[in-house]
């Protein structure tokens, strides 16, 4: 039996010219996040360029990584109306990649329209959705449309209207009228 030198023995690395391979083969000192120290007490400002699946907002247009989208957290409330907003950010630590929004810029606007908050909701638990709204809700395919309204009105409108039933169809109100 021949004796081992040592197991830790480093294994020649292949040579890759895939651009990824060579960015990941980089050594990356914990320091390359860091914002510099004079930025550290400095509120930075960013994009707000959408929100991830569990709503975390996602930052872009950052002087130090232009073009690239980061994941946020957030100290103050934000909404979707807000997205493409310029927010003002902090970084946990001095780490860029770790983004706190501690607010939004107000654009000025020498007549401002009133904030009018919109009142729906959805819900889905795979086996219904429901859609809710404070006045009306209109379902529109080309020329056809479905409007429910508060008071209880529904509209169907179209070019052809089919009601089909392979059991009993039923039409009943206070009044019908045909044609």
């Amino acid at each position: 039996m021949r004796a081992i030198d040592t197991p830790f023995k480093t294994l020649e690395k292949e040579q890759s010219d895939d651009a990824l391979h060579v960015l990941l083969a980089r050594p990356r000192s914990p320091a390359a996040n860091m914002v510099p120290a004079a930025a550290l007490g400095a509120v930075l400002t960013a994009r707000l360029h959408s929100f991830d699946l569990c709503d975390a907002p996602v930052l872009g247009g950052f002087a130090r990584a232009p073009g690239e989208l980061i994941a946020a957290r957030t100290a103050v409330p934000l909404r979707r109306e807000q997205i493409g907003a310029t927010v003002l950010v902090l970084h946990e630590e001095g780490d860029w990649t770790r983004p706190i929004v501690v607010g939004v810029l107000q654009d000025r606007v020498s007549d401002p329209l009133p904030v009018v908050p919109a009142r729906f909701d959805v819900q889905a638990d795979g086996e219904r959705l429901t859609l809710s709204a404070e006045r009306e809700i209109v379902l529109r395919c080309g020329q056809a449309s479905i409007t429910l309204t508060r008071s209880g009105k529904v509209v169907i409108r179209g070019r052809y209207v089919l009601s089909r039933s392979s059991g009993y169809n039923k039409i009943k109100g206070a009044a019908v009228g045909i044609n």
